[in-house]
């Protein structure tokens, strides 16, 4: 079907827009198969995923690039999820690694009140959020990108007792800081990457 998911579901059942909303979030994670049930994200609410849908619709579909094309919000952009292997350089290569995170710590030094921790534990969490991008071009990634968010992000933090607004100004950064690395040339890829992730991630990190 062409167009918006939420404008054809609302034009077609009735249905209020947040309700419209909340059924295409429904839609859209059946389609791309999600994993929610898992005893790691019981404390998730409906909520909480259907932000998340809406991220990824906004950003991640072939409706973010092309809105003339069947089924736009539902299907991920395959293109996009291939590109998304190039991000490793940013783990792969020790400098940029090095560097990467000499620029968050530079710029969040007195800023954060678990700065010894983040800064003990960037280079696990860049791998994690970089991985899991490197990997969702399989299908059953794409199926566990919750369950790699909680495990590979928010447990770890939660377990160093990151306030929200420490993981809130981490995320700005570290997105940030990539632009300033030299020989990094994915910028655009990047921000469609980090742009969604850091939403979702902000909003998956509670108790």
């Amino acid at each position: 079907m062409r167009g918006s998911l939420v404008d054809n579901i609302q034009q077609h059942f009735l249905l209020s827009d947040r309700l419209a909303r909340d059924y295409a979030a429904i839609v859209f994670f059946a389609n791309n198969r999600f994993e929610t049930g898992k005893k790691k994200l019981q404390y998730l609410s409906f909520g909480d995923f259907a932000f998340c849908a809406e991220l990824m619709i906004q950003n991640w579909t072939l409706g973010a690039v092309d809105s003339q094309v069947d089924d736009m919000d539902v299907d991920l952009d395959k293109e996009f999820l291939q590109d998304l292997k190039e991000l490793k350089v940013l783990v792969a290569d020790k400098d940029l690694l090095d560097l990467h995170k000499s620029l968050v710590c530079t710029a969040l030094r007195g800023k954060l009140s678990v700065f010894s921790e983040m800064e003990a534990n960037f280079k696990n969490l860049s791998r994690g959020l970089v991985n899991v991008a490197a990997k969702l071009i399989h299908n059953k990634d794409v199926r566990d990108l919750f369950v790699d968010l909680v495990e590979k992000f928010v447990e770890p933090c939660r377990s160093d007792h990151w306030p929200l607004n420490d993981v809130r100004l981490f995320l700005n950064q570290y997105s940030a800081s990539a632009h300033s690395l030299e020989g990094f040339r994915h910028q655009a890829l990047w921000d469609r990457y980090m742009g969604t992730l850091q939403g979702c991630l902000l909003r998956l990190y509670h108790d």
